[in-house]
């Protein structure tokens, strides 16, 4: 599908194709394309990694297979779940995931599911093996998001920010662009964490903390504007909204755990 999209108080306006190519009556979508590149990045990206944080590169890369598999299942999985009326009169829908519903949260479930149990397989430390694969989502979340922009979707409420975007997806009134809004947290955080993890890292697992409350900050500020959220059945309760405050809690909790341990443990030297 074609879109004009227009971000009128930045004087910039594109034409832009869900479809990237078709070859006969099979179309290749942007949305894939870009989710493809982003993962390319952030595999690159964390093979880079192991070596700052004693990790083996091949059996890295072992996770990371099986974690890609499970992120999709897991992503495919939490749609269904909390959509459930708009499949249970056809279950076999639940397996065309090529017309779209997949939930970000349920594929860094499914990932981190997948990969920690390969990990474990492989007698690998868990939480070097997450403070890596973090910055890796970051990654592929950032960039991941300009898919959603290509097929116009996961965009928010009406507003007149100098930033709005108006298309005939939005019914031609200007709305939050979502996808933007977490696409620049998302790479702002790879760079930060980065950061952190050479210089700032007192103890295995703090960039993975880090990363719950960085991207749970933004996720519960952002899913408030979204105009798609996916709901706990029969109450007015945003899923996602609710797991992202669960997660800033956790890695604050967390985090603050850590450093009184280390505080004590220094203080006994």
């Amino acid at each position: 599908m074609t879109y004009n999209v227009e971000f009128p108080g930045l004087g910039l306006e594109f034409e832009i194709s869900s479809v990237a190519f078709s070859i006969g009556s099979f179309s290749v979508y942007w949305y894939g394309i870009i989710i493809g590149i982003g993962f390319i990045l952030a595999v690159a990206y964390c093979m880079r990694q192991c070596k700052y944080h004693d990790v083996d590169q091949d059996k890295l890369l072992n996770c990371v297979i099986v974690g890609l598999i499970t992120a999709i299942i897991g992503a495919r999985a939490y749609y269904v779940i909390f959509s459930w009326d708009s499949f249970k009169g056809d279950p076999l829908r639940i397996l065309n995931i090529h017309s779209g519903g997949l939930a970000i949260y349920g594929g860094l479930i499914g990932a981190v599911a997948g990969g920690l149990t390969v990990a474990k397989i492989q007698k690998m430390k868990l939480l070097p093996v997450l403070d890596i694969a973090v910055r890796g989502f970051l990654i592929g979340q950032g960039i991941g998001r300009w898919g959603n922009f290509m097929n116009q979707e996961a965009f928010g409420t009406p507003t007149d920010l100098p930033w709005r975007m108006v298309s005939s997806a939005t019914g031609g009134v200007g709305v939050h662009p979502c996808f933007l809004y977490e696409s620049v947290w998302c790479l702002l955080g790879v760079l930060v964490l980065h950061i952190i993890s050479r210089k700032f890292r007192k103890f295995d697992g703090q960039i993975f903390y880090l990363y719950l409350i960085w991207y749970g900050i933004e996720r519960t500020i952002v899913e408030g504007l979204r105009t798609d959220s996916l709901f706990v059945p029969n109450t007015s309760i945003r899923v996602s909204q609710l797991l992202s405050m669960l997660l800033v809690i956790t890695g604050i909790v967390l985090t603050t755990l850590m450093l009184i341990r280390l505080n004590k443990s220094k203080s006994k030297e």
